[in-house]
C-alpha cells in the first residue's frame, strides 16, 4: 500500500546531500568496494509490493527493483532490502528500470519476530541511531511490553528513547509514576514527557534530531504516533479531532525539514522476541546477578530448590511481574531457537534433494556432493 506522504516531499527543502541522509565513511568504503561504473548510492525510503523508492544525492527519488541475484542470495527475508538501508543502484540505460544490486552493510538493525507462529525475522528499520517508543501513562502503559522493547532495542545497536505522550490527559502523579517505573526498567534510557496535541515537549524531542541522524518511531495504535509525526513534519494538528493529517499505513523513512530522519511504523500489536539469551541477560542484569547466588548453576528459576531469584520475589525484594516476564521471555527465546534449528534442518534437506534431482546419474551425483562438502576447494 503506498505511503501517505506526497512524492514531492523532498523538493520542499532541497538540495539534499547524502550526509543529510546519514551517509558516512563506513558506507562510502562499502560502496567503493562493490560499485561498478554508473552505479549510485541511495537510501531506501519506501517499500511497496513491487519495488522500493530510494533517495539519491541531490534529493531525487527513484523507483528500483531488487536484482535477481540479490533475491537468490538472500537466505531469509531479513537479508532483503528494508526501509533505511543504503544500497548500490544500477540505473541502467535510458528507459531501463533501476535495479538494486547490493545492500551496503547495516550499522544497526531493529527487528522483531514476525507475527504468528513463524520463525522469521521482521525488520522494522535499519541504520537507526535511536528507537523511540511512544506510550502514554494510561491504559497503553505496560511495563512488561516495555521490557520487550528494551531488549530488542539493545540487540539492534540503537539507543532507546521513551516518549510519554498525552501527559496533558493525566495527573502529575500518574505521569511521575509511569516515568519512575520506566527509569527502574532501564536507567540509561532517556524519557521525554510530551503532548503532541498541545506541542508540549516537542522542542526537547527535536534536540534528539540532527543532520544525518535517524530515529525509528514505534508504539501501539492509538498512542498518538501519527499526531506526533505530523507535528514533526508539518507542525499542524487538527485542534478539533486532536489528530494530524498523516496516518501511518506503511513503513516509510521521512527526511525532516528541521534536520534528521524518521522511520515511522504502523501500530504494533505484539512484540515477539527476536534476540538471544545473552541480550536478554543484559536487559535483566539485576536478575542475572541474583542468578549467581542460586544453589545450582543450571537453575531454571522455577521450582528448583535454592533459587536466589525466587527467594528475592518471596521476600518482596524483586517485583513478581518482572520475574514472571523474565521467565516468559526466556522460554519464548528458547522456543524461537528451536523453531530456527528445525527450519534450518528443513532447508538443508530441501537443498540436498534439489541437488540430487539436478544430477541424473551416479557420477554427477558424486561430483555434486563433493563440491558441496565444507572443506572442498576448487582446483579450476
Amino acid at each position: 500500500m503506498p505511503a501517505t506522504f506526497p512524492r514531492t516531499t523532498f523538493s520542499l527543502f532541497m538540495p539534499v546531500t547524502l550526509q543529510d541522509l546519514g551517509w558516512n565513511d563506513h558506507f562510502q568504503r562499502a560502496f567503493d568496494a562493490v560499485a561498478k561504473p554508473g552505479w549510485m548510492p541511495g537510501r531506501l525510503i519506501r517499500e511497496t509490493k513491487i519495488n522500493f523508492t530510494a533517495l539519491l544525492d541531490g534529493g531525487e527519488d527513484v523507483d528500483a527493483v531488487v536484482s535477481g541475484k540479490l533475491w537468490h542470495d538472500a537466505a531469509t527475508d531479513a537479508e532483503l532490502p528494508a526501509v533505511g538501508d543504503w544500497v548500490a543502484i544500477d540505473p541502467g540505460e535510458a528507459g531501463d528500470e533501476a535495479v538494486i544490486r547490493t545492500i551496503l552493510p547495516r550499522q544497526t538493525c531493529f527487528s522483531r519476530k514476525a507475527p504468528g507462529k513463524s520463525s522469521a525475522e521482521q525488520v522494522l528499520g535499519t541504520n537507526v541511531d535511536i528507537v523511540a517508543v511512544v506510550t502514554e501513562p494510561g491504559t497503553d502503559f505496560n511495563p512488561r511490553r516495555m521490557e520487550r522493547y528494551f531488549t530488542l532495542i539493545r540487540r539492534s545497536g540503537a539507543s532507546p528513547l521513551i516518549l510519554l505522550n498525552k501527559t496533558d490527559l493525566f495527573s502529575r502523579e500518574e505521569v511521575e509514576n509511569a516515568m519512575q517505573i520506566l527509569r527502574e526498567l532501564s536507567p540509561e534510557c532517556a524519557i521525554i514527557s510530551i503532548s503532541a496535541l498541545h506541542n508540549r515537549g516537542i522542542t526537547e524531542f527535536r534536540k534528539c534530531l540532527s543532520k544525518g541522524k535517524t530515529i525509528c518511531i514505534v508504539g501501539s495504535s492509538g498512542v498518538g504516533k501519527s499526531t506526533l509525526v505530523n507535528t514533526l513534519w508539518t507542525g499542524e494538528v487538527n485542534e478539533v479531532t486532536g489528530k494530524g493529517r498523516h496516518t501511518t499505513v506503511a513503513r516509510e523513512l521521512v527526511l525532516l525539514k528541521h534536520g534528521g530522519l524518521l522511520i515511522d511504523n504502523p501500530g504494533i500489536r505484539e512484540i515477539q522476541m527476536w534476540t538471544d539469551e545473552h541480550t536478554l541477560r543484559e536487559s535483566f542484569a539485576d536478575l542475572t546477578e541474583l542468578a549467581h547466588e542460586c544453589k545450582f548453576a543450571d537453575c531454571s528459576h522455577g521450582k528448583d530448590s535454592g533459587c536466589a531469584i525466587r527467594k528475592a520475589v518471596d521476600e518482596g525484594k524483586l517485583d513478581k511481574e518482572r520475574y514472571l516476564n523474565f521467565l516468559n521471555l526466556e522460554n519464548e527465546i528458547a522456543r524461537l531457537a528451536k523453531r530456527q534449528r528445525k527450519r534450518q534442518m528443513n532447508v538443508e534437506r530441501a537443498g540436498k534433494r534439489d541437488r540430487k534431482v539436478q544430477a541424473r546419474n551416479y557420477e554427477d551425483r558424486v561430483e555434486l556432493e563433493r563440491r558441496h562438502k565444507p572443506n572442498h576447494r576448487s582446483h579450476d
